[in-house]
């Protein structure tokens, strides 16, 4: 794609992790836009169900832990425009203080968030289109790390400077990342609405964001050809606190 296009209209988008949360919305607005969208994730039943809500996308199946999997789940893909990953473990020892640090265990939460979208793009590189984007997510935590949670900030900046060379390596393919903040996904939710509201309380916009507003930068990445390399925050302003 040369320049910035208005939709997605003929292109083919993939988006792992879209099952549920942020990567639905994608997968949603990607189909809004035009796209012909195939929805991923390792649970079928839940693709299934997302594919249901999403008339006219696709699903299939892929787990990022397993690379004879993720290879051939590309190879039966064959070609596409666009690849959006926002699968990952939100939770376990990426909340866990320095020294109570399961170190196996902390391994295990790079398997995913990096090494699992990197399997996905190295043999997703191999069929995307020349003038494509791969879209990655990592977080907020990556530039304003907490207390207690400093797996959380080595994952989110892992991811972020693996877009930056992978923008280099892969050229003209674009590959950037998103920076979620808060996002009120499924997920997100069930926590205590008074823990919700101290998470956002000192932002500029202090609330959380829908998955739909964190998706419109996953589709500006897809749609604007002149963007690679970049994180682009979506986190009401938490950059600058």
């Amino acid at each position: 794609m040369n320049g910035t296009a208005m939709s997605l209209e003929g292109k083919r988008a993939v988006v792992i992790g879209g099952a549920s949360g942020i990567g639905f919305a994608v997968a949603a607005l990607s189909k809004e836009m035009g796209a012909q969208v195939v929805i991923a994730s390792r649970d079928a039943a839940r693709v299934a169900a997302a594919v249901e809500r999403v008339p006219g996308a696709t699903g299939l199946t892929v787990d990022l832990r397993d690379e004879a999997g993720v290879a051939g789940f590309f190879e039966a893909l064959g070609a596409f425009d666009h690849l959006a990953v926002t699968a990952g473990d939100w939770g376990g020892t990426r909340f866990v203080a320095t020294k109570d640090l399961d170190l196996a265990a902390a391994r295990d939460g790079l398997e995913i968030r990096f090494w699992g979208v990197l399997a996905a793009v190295k043999y997703g590189s191999r069929t995307i289109a020349p003038d494509g984007s791969i879209t990655m997510t990592s977080g907020l935590m990556a530039h304003r790390p907490r207390k207690g949670a400093p797996l959380a900030t080595a994952i989110g900046g892992a991811v972020e400077h693996l877009a930056r060379g992978l923008a280099v390596d892969l050229a003209p393919v674009r590959v950037n990342a998103v920076s979620p903040g808060m996002i009120l996904t499924e997920i997100v939710k069930l926590a205590p609405e008074e823990t919700l509201r101290a998470w956002v309380a000192g932002l500029p916009l202090p609330r959380g964001a829908t998955p739909a507003e964190a998706a419109t930068a996953y589709i500006y990445l897809m749609l604007n050809g002149y963007v690679t390399g970049q994180v682009v925050p979506v986190d009401g302003g938490g950059l600058l606190v």
